[in-house]
């Protein structure tokens, strides 16, 4: 039996619409691409591959104690101090709380002599549906953009609570390369045995939260206020990490797995589970 005409011409409707959304979202996610490689290249246009300078015990005088202890387990004295840094990251995202866990792969790049930052993710909502994610921090400015197939816009935050938030955020993520907690543009307060509080100012923007450390030195939070987006505000919240797992890698130890959290009065909202699966220093090049 021949197959009638209006089937044969639905079927080749929708075989072409399968083919252009296919080139669309191909072509959408290698724009997406070439822009968080631009932003990289921007990053570490002028970034040395190298550096002569040697962390020695003495740099760590009039740090607080804790401080000390943590950047000496780290095993960053008589190492070369990190101006650059390239990671993986693997883990599980969620978008609220009780929300279903998806999966999640990104790539960051950081640099240490001048704070910034690019991070790349790839969340999988579903099977053939994904969100993308670029987070930059550049000369002391941050943008947030999320985007569905790498094409519909569902984020782009920018202004001055994105300028304060991603430099929280690289304050955060600062025990990853810790020789960094030696820079100039972040300040030490001792709390007491077990804690501090880093102030980190850049660009005209300060932002400060507190590191705990365990008894053996490791850092195993951290605690601040960030701008969190609540009806269409910004909104101080509180917000931090927690680390629970330490590794080695070239020869420093970091927080290699850590869950992202906001505080809130009924409880944490768990909603990034993070782990490090590559990172090198001194690299400033494109994974």
């Amino acid at each position: 039996m021949d197959m009638p005409g209006w089937l044969l011409m639905t079927l080749v409707v929708l075989a072409i619409l399968v083919i252009v959304i296919a080139i669309v979202t191909t072509t959408a996610t290698l724009m997406f691409n070439q822009k968080a490689m631009k932003q990289v290249n921007q990053l570490f246009s002028d970034c040395p591959k190298s550096n002569s300078e040697i962390i020695r015990k003495k740099d760590l005088a009039g740090l607080p104690l804790p401080v000390q202890k943590w950047l000496e387990r780290s095993h960053i004295i008589g190492k070369e101090k990190i101006t650059s840094v390239r990671l993986k990251q693997k883990g599980l995202m969620r978008t609220k709380e009780g929300g279903p866990w998806m999966r999640a792969q990104a790539v960051q790049y950081f640099r240490a002599d001048e704070p910034g930052f690019v991070w790349q993710a790839d969340v999988k909502m579903a099977p053939l549906l994904h969100l993308s994610g670029l987070d930059n921090y550049q000369e002391g400015q941050g943008n947030m953009s999320i985007k569905v197939l790498s094409l519909l816009p569902v984020v782009n935050a920018k202004g001055p609570e994105m300028d304060f938030s991603t430099l929280l955020r690289y304050l955060a993520e600062m025990p990853w390369f810790p020789t960094a907690a030696l820079n100039s543009y972040i300040k030490w307060e001792p709390i007491n045995d077990t804690s501090a509080r880093a102030t980190m100012s850049y660009r005209g923007v300060s932002a400060s939260g507190v590191f705990a450390f365990s008894e053996q030195g490791d850092p195993i939070s951290f605690t601040a206020k960030r701008y969190k987006e609540i009806n269409g505000k910004y909104v101080l919240s509180d917000w931090g990490g927690v680390n629970k797992e330490f590794k080695e890698f070239n020869g420093i130890r970091i927080p290699s797995k850590s869950d992202i959290i906001w505080i809130e009065k009924t409880g944490n909202f768990n909603w990034y589970q993070c782990e490090i699966s590559d990172i090198e220093y001194n690299k400033p090049e494109l994974y």
